[in-house]
């Protein structure tokens, strides 16, 4: 009671209002006195619709408003349906093998089986069950929707393997298959089992009233479905008004009960674009201008809170940013269709969705499951796999024309020809496909970071978290403060693994969200935040960057949290990436403490990926892709530590879950502690093995990387907190700087090929100081061109001898020039 009274207590009166409107308006239908439990009688329905949008005359059966519908020509629906003809003849062009399987799934559905998020060939009983979760065998009781507790995996099971089916979403692959065939059993399928859920689901009552997004999915669901079978005599006049009925409900149901307070995140924007979709698709209603304008309003309202400066979802998911993507898309044909000109903040805030995007897709066409996935769709229309986004990039490609996102998309998609029909698909053809103009990007504002060194399919990847945990609860949030995947080579080895479930299983939910099942760093078997419940967090680090450099050659970040600052003995992490490009990568883990702690540092390969860990003394881990496939050399050093090897899991799909290895490094620092780790691609498995090893320095630490090629010395100074007057120091180097590399021709080679230094003023080679400035310089790459370098800073670039004495001089000159 305390705790509510505290909740009360922090609520602005709005909220108040809303919340008590919504709990008001629950009360009046548990005690009945609501018009919303019951539906309405058929000319009651029929006298809520306005002549004027019926041809102008009053329909007085549901035989006549079938018949309307199935004449009008106006609102307009997605382009596929103006011409059936030409979008399947396209349909069968370019994607052969789709009609045989979708004609195979939608048999399966005639069947009752079912393919729902990971999970395959389900079976809700021979007469559909809609309130049965089979996984867990949990039936769910019929009561008034605000009586049931959803979240407990007693009373539901996984309540989203349940909704996944009621979503209906697999009508529009009856639909597609119908269209294909002309086989009236798919038709059939669809009305038997939208009869049988009505009969099951009176209004009200059940589990799948208790979601306003399941009630808005469901609608648009209900609606491509109608459109699909609307010339079929297997739509009866007293399915469909029944069906209208439910939709006009469903409509009145989420004006009431809008996640504006509850859930305001794709909840809310999910429920608008249904409210939109009702009152867009049937204006024949007296009240659906109010639906399509609410639902606008909110979309439009959510914009500014949901979309970050950056193009970034607000709660940190991709997969949700997926979502939000797919909504905007979905509204803004919507709005073109209806010949209403969409505000500039919805194509604006779209393009950054879709740049997003466009950056974080990995070299093999997929995209990191990063923070929480639920594995459904808006409307699905096309066959790829779970973590394949390009189908929206397709779509976007359509809609704007703009030649990077059909370079990342590569094909136009299925998805693209459903929501824009043929012509949509020749827009897309027209633009000139051309590689984005950056390949390393910051998302500053939401803390994410892509470190790429080109746009093929054997480039170098690797996506940083150095961000907020989410937004308001952060429930839908993982603990990955500075958590990394990674590609080599074009292969992707290093990932995050997802998410598998949300209720089903309190250790597996907990597992999935935590830092160890992340690639971090975790002190003492502690996550960064702890969870505290399916949505919600104990208690929540503060992530942010610190540098960010990104060059032609190298791309330089470093971030850090405070997420085990609350431990008994507090201690504080951060972690920085240099990247060399067409490289390796090199990453610094600092643990600053006074205490010990043990130091566990976390490597989570895809499954499919064969990997073992070399003896040479515990200190290589090499690991590498199966078959040609690309490979990874990592190696790992700090005194005493050791790897082992754990059996763990990856989910590329909500509900599904595969075998991966996980290695891991552990140390015990006995008080402040650094680990370096190099991460050296390979091009294949069979490729030669780079020598790695330390090197003594003074002042830092230093590694040599020997290859058939090269000879590389990295080092890094030991920090002291200040930025001058410490150096780190070698047999060969000596340098100030907080980082140094530099490669040479071979072991034996005295003059460098290329240099890398951050954060410093002088370096001495062989004793010669061959580079000395009177000021901190942030970076310089310098790299040989003949008997000269040409050397790149913030400054400008120039072509020098060394050594260069008077760093400040020549480059006031060149900007001087400039």
């Amino acid at each position: 009671m305390k705790q509510k009274l505290a909740k009360l207590q922090k609520l602005s009166i709005d909220e108040f209002r809303v919340r008590g409107s919504q709990a008001l308006a629950a009360f009046a239908e548990r005690r009945g006195w609501s018009s919303q439990t019951k539906l309405p009688k058929d000319q009651i329905l029929l006298g809520l619709l306005d002549p004027d949008r019926c041809g102008g005359r009053e329909l007085s059966s549901a035989t006549e408003f079938l018949d309307h519908f199935q004449r009008r020509k106006e609102p307009k629906f997605f382009a596929a349906f103006d011409d059936r003809v030409g979008t399947l003849a396209e349909l069968r062009q370019r994607w052969p093998e789709a009609e045989s399987e979708l004609v195979e799934q939608a048999s399966r559905i005639c069947e009752g089986r079912f393919d729902l998020l990971g999970l395959r060939n389900l079976s809700f009983g021979d007469s559909i069950d809609w309130h049965l979760e089979p996984v867990s065998g949990k039936r769910v009781p019929s009561l008034h929707w605000s009586r049931l507790d959803y979240l407990d995996a007693e009373i539901a099971g996984d309540k989203k393997i349940l909704w996944e089916l009621n979503r209906h979403q697999y009508f529009a692959t009856l639909g597609q298959a119908y269209w294909l065939t002309s086989d009236e059993r798919y038709a059939q399928t669809f009305t038997a089992q939208i009869d049988s859920w009505m009969d099951q689901n009176p209004p009200k009552r059940g589990i799948n009233w208790a979601s306003s997004l399941e009630v808005a999915f469901r609608s648009i669901s209900w609606l491509w479905a109608l459109y699909f079978f609307r010339e079929s005599p297997a739509l009866t006049s007293e399915t469909f008004l029944r069906a209208i009925k439910f939709l006009y409900l469903n409509a009145r149901h989420l004006e009431t009960y809008l996640s504006t307070y509850f859930s305001p995140n794709t909840h809310l924007t999910g429920e608008a674009l249904g409210l939109f979709y009702l009152g867009t698709l049937f204006p024949e209603f007296r009240e659906a201008g109010r639906w399509r304008e609410t639902g606008l309003r909110v979309l439009i309202a959510q914009l500014s809170k949901h979309v970050r400066s950056d193009g970034v979802y607000f709660e940190h998911s991709s997969y949700y940013h997926r979502y939000t993507t797919d909504f905007y898309t979905h509204l803004l044909i919507l709005l073109r269709l209806s010949g209403q000109t969409a505000p500039l903040e919805v194509e604006g805030k779209l393009k950054a969705l879709l740049d997003h995007l466009l950056y974080i897709t990995r070299p093999d066409g997929t995209t990191p499951l990063l923070g929480d996935d639920d594995g459904g769709r808006l409307v699905k229309l096309d066959r790829r796999p779970a973590n394949d986004f390009r189908a929206t990039l397709s779509t976007g490609t359509a809609l704007f024309g703009l030649p990077d996102y059909k370079y990342v998309a590569a094909e136009a998609a299925e998805e693209t020809l459903w929501l824009l029909g043929a012509d949509g698909l020749r827009d897309f053809d027209r633009v000139q496909s051309h590689e984005p103009s950056r390949q390393s990007v910051a998302f500053q504002a939401s803390g994410y970071y892509v470190m790429r060194d080109g746009w093929t399919k054997t480039s170098n990847y690797l996506l940083f978290d150095c961000g907020p945990h989410g937004a308001d609860n952060c429930g839908h949030a993982h603990a990955d403060a500075l958590a990394f995947e990674l590609a080599a080579k074009g292969t992707t080895l290093l990932v995050d693994p997802g998410t598998y479930t949300y209720t089903s299983s309190k250790e597996m939910r907990d597992w999935f969200r935590s830092s160890a099942a992340h690639n971090a760093l975790t002190l003492d078997g502690e996550s960064s935040s702890l969870s505290a419940g399916p949505f919600s967090w104990r208690t929540i680090a503060r992530c942010g960057p610190v540098a960010w450099i990104s060059q032609k050659r190298f791309d330089y970040l470093e971030g850090r949290h405070d997420g085990y600052e609350r431990l008994a003995e507090p201690a504080t992490h951060s972690r920085s990436i240099l990247f060399l490009k067409n490289d390796y990568w090199v990453l610094r883990d600092r643990v600053k403490s006074s205490a010990s702690h043990r130091l566990d540092l976390w490597f989570h390969f895809d499954s499919g990926i064969s990997a073992l860990c070399e003896t040479g003394a515990g200190e290589v881990q090499v690991v590498s892709g199966n078959g040609d496939n690309a490979g990874l050399q990592i190696f790992t050093f700090a005194n005493g530590g050791s790897w082992r090897r754990e059996e763990a899991s990856v989910s590329p799909c909500y509900g599904e879950r595969m075998a991966a290895p996980v290695y891991v490094f552990s140390a015990i620092s006995q008080a402040s502690k650094e680990l370096i780790t190099l991460m050296l691609p390979q091009r294949c498995a069979q490729s030669p093995k780079a020598s790695v090893r330390e090197i003594e320095a003074i002042g830092g630490r230093a590694f040599e990387i020997v290859d058939e090629h090269h000879a590389d010395i990295v080092m890094t100074r030991a920090f002291n907190g200040n930025h001058a007057g410490h150096r780190v120091e070698t047999a060969r180097l000596a340098s100030d700087f907080e980082w140094t590399w530099v490669r040479f021709s071979g072991q034996n080679a005295t003059v460098p090929d290329e240099m890398v230094v951050i954060g410093g003023q002088t370096l001495e080679l062989e004793g010669r100081e061959i580079l000395k400035s009177g000021r901190r310089i942030n970076y310089l790459v310098a790299s040989r061109v003949g008997d000269q370098f040409r050397l790149e800073t913030d400054d400008g670039v120039l072509d020098l001898a060394l050594p260069i004495k008077d760093f400040d001089s020549v480059f006031s000159n060149l900007k001087s020039q400039i």
